[in-house]
């Protein structure tokens, strides 16, 4: 897990295991989306295991391409993606996604927000705060209740649609049909489908 942002190792005990899963996906979605994967990581991708549903075939696509990769080819693959030679293939922030520019009002609106729930970022991580992977993370504290108590469906809703819904399934659907990606190819299907399955869950909602 990265250290965008400070948060509170407490959690709360009732929150439920579907939402724990939930929780843990968004978690491994905000680990292997900032920084490539080392080997124990890797080691952990290529045991993951899905059923026959959307989500599943994903999960499994992941590990059979986990397991035919090395750290050092998905370190190549990652600068490409998202490092460059002056900037990635990709840029995965959501004031560029949503306004063509970076550190925009998605970021600012986003700052509020983490604010009021509790959320910093930490000193020494210079990263602006409305990348995919800080996102993720936030998401996955704020199902468990990583920095206080787990948050209502009501507030975890008004976040992802405020924050994730309007860009993270086209950044994802970029990650899948980009020139350079091929482990994270896999990433990127597993990010839109559950994306499409979280903003489904949230419409149904009575919150």
């Amino acid at each position: 897990m990265n250290e965008d942002t400070q948060m509170n190792v407490a959690q709360d005990l009732r929150v439920s295991e579907e939402d724990r899963l939930r929780a843990d996906l968004y978690n491994y979605l905000g680990t292997i989306l900032s920084g490539p994967p080392n080997a124990d990581l890797l080691s952990m991708t290529s045991g993951l295991s899905g059923d026959d549903t959307p989500l599943g075939v994903a999960i499994n696509a992941l590990a059979k391409i986990a397991k035919l990769s090395k750290p050092a080819a998905i370190e190549s693959e990652f600068n490409k993606l998202f490092i460059g030679l002056g900037r990635g293939e990709l840029l995965p922030y959501a004031s560029y996604y949503l306004t063509g520019f970076l550190n925009e009002k998605p970021l600012a609106k986003l700052r509020q927000d983490m604010a009021a729930r509790g959320l910093t970022r930490a000193e020494n991580v210079y990263e602006p705060e409305d990348n995919i992977a800080s996102l993720m993370e936030i998401m996955g504290a704020l199902i468990v209740g990583r920095f206080g108590q787990a948050r209502e469906v009501r507030d975890q809703k008004l976040f992802f649609n405020t924050h994730i819904a309007p860009w993270a399934g086209h950044f994802f659907a970029d990650l899948e049909a980009a020139k350079n990606s091929v482990f994270y190819a896999a990433v990127g299907q597993v990010g839109r489908v559950f994306m499409e399955i979280e903003a489904e869950g949230f419409r149904m909602s009575a919150e």
